[in-house]
């Protein structure tokens, strides 16, 4: 089987070709094709040689993912299930904004982490994603867009806050963001890549040194270690204590502001004690707070805060200086909400012959009306 090309960052296609004897000036040229002007076919090439053309399409594979299933939610967000050349299947998040159109990628298939509040765990980790199947959800997914939707859709933004933890992930994910912050290439500025973590420390510490400038996000869900512990197991290995030390070394001259995603749950994490103590964990100069209503999904035990208790923890946390706001549900008509992430319709089997069967039951049994 070939290498896929889209696990080149610009550098490795460099010298790629300086070792091939081919001009390294047919890096820009090429970035140009693939990632600007959407030419994956090596003889569309029109100002590369020959050589290099015949090259490439003899040695590197341009395919992108098989898109399997797409489903567009009533609020404008469309989750897509993509399959990868041995079979396996993640899902993406296309997620609409008045000056966005947000990606949510996938870095694994499934989850090694555990955390009992996410759909996604209960698949278990079948595997890393590849650089290029990280890469490969963006540009398979922007040329579905293109395609099937505009010409003029454009995705904006990426999330590393599909399946899987990133940082498990380190190596692949790094190669994947520098393919997308290339300027030869897809061009995206650190602002418009966030990398959501839950908290795995020795990658945390390889961060600041090691990894490209994005915004940084932090899977908080609660300042008491007994109750994350309860619902992230990771905290058992990396405490909070352990997980803030790292988090210091983040510089925040390029990342500004970490970002502390708060997963609201009923009875769990919603009281005047969990407040109390969000406050004296964080620092509010350095600290923006995201609320997440939880998001319920069939089989979940949790359950989401009534609005009036939601409004009631915003209230209190901006009452005590700090920025706090409150993630938008979107999606979770088609289990696309924070949380609800899984290759559904591979585990369940619903489709025949690589054509999709939509089961309505599905989207029906998640509950309607959450606020994300």
């Amino acid at each position: 089987m070939k290498p896929s090309f889209f696990d080149l960052t610009y550098d490795d296609l460099k010298n790629l070709l300086i070792e091939k004897g081919f001009s390294p000036f047919g890096a820009t040229q090429i970035f140009d094709w693939v990632y600007k002007k959407w030419v994956h076919q090596p003889e569309e090439w029109s100002n590369v040689s020959k050589a290099a053309k015949e090259f490439f399409k003899e040695n590197y594979d341009f395919a992108l993912l098989k898109v399997v299933w797409n489903g567009l939610s009533k609020d404008g967000t469309r989750k897509f299930l993509v399959k990868m050349n041995d079979g396996q299947t993640v899902e993406s998040v296309a997620i609409a904004a008045r000056d966005r159109l947000t990606l949510c990628v996938s870095s694994q298939v499934g989850c090694a982490v555990g955390c009992t509040f996410c759909h996604t765990a209960t698949q278990g980790l079948k595997r890393h994603l590849k650089t290029s199947e990280v890469v490969l959800q963006y540009v398979t997914i922007q040329k579905w867009l293109m395609d099937e939707v505009s010409s003029d859709v454009k995705l904006t933004n990426i999330v590393y806050m599909g399946q899987g933890e990133p940082l498990h992930n380190f190596e692949n994910m790094k190669k994947a963001t520098l393919i997308f912050m290339s300027e030869k290439g897809l061009g995206l500025g650190q602002r418009r890549i966030t990398l959501s973590t839950s908290g795995l420390v020795p990658a945390i510490e390889k961060l600041a040194e090691d990894f490209p400038p994005v915004n940084i996000a932090l899977s908080l869900h609660s300042a008491r270690n007994d109750v994350r512990t309860e619902l992230m197991p990771i905290n058992k290995v990396y405490d909070l204590e352990r997980l803030f030390k790292a988090i210091k070394l983040i510089p925040l001259k390029a990342h500004r502001r970490i970002t502390y995603e708060y997963l609201l749950i009923d009875g769990m994490n919603d009281s005047m004690d969990d407040v109390v103590a969000l406050a004296n964990l964080l620092n509010s100069k350095e600290s923006k707070i995201n609320l997440i209503p939880f998001n319920e999904f069939p089989g979940s035990k949790y359950k989401r805060p009534s609005e009036q208790k939601i409004m009631w923890f915003l209230d209190q946390m901006i009452k005590r200086g700090f920025t706090c706001t409150i993630r938008t549900t979107k999606g979770s008509d088609i289990l696309a909400a924070c949380g609800q992430l899984k290759s559904e319709f591979e585990k369940l089997n619903l489709w025949d012959n690589e054509r999709p069967v939509v089961i309505p039951s599905i989207a029906s049994s998640v509950l309607q009306n959450q606020a994300r």
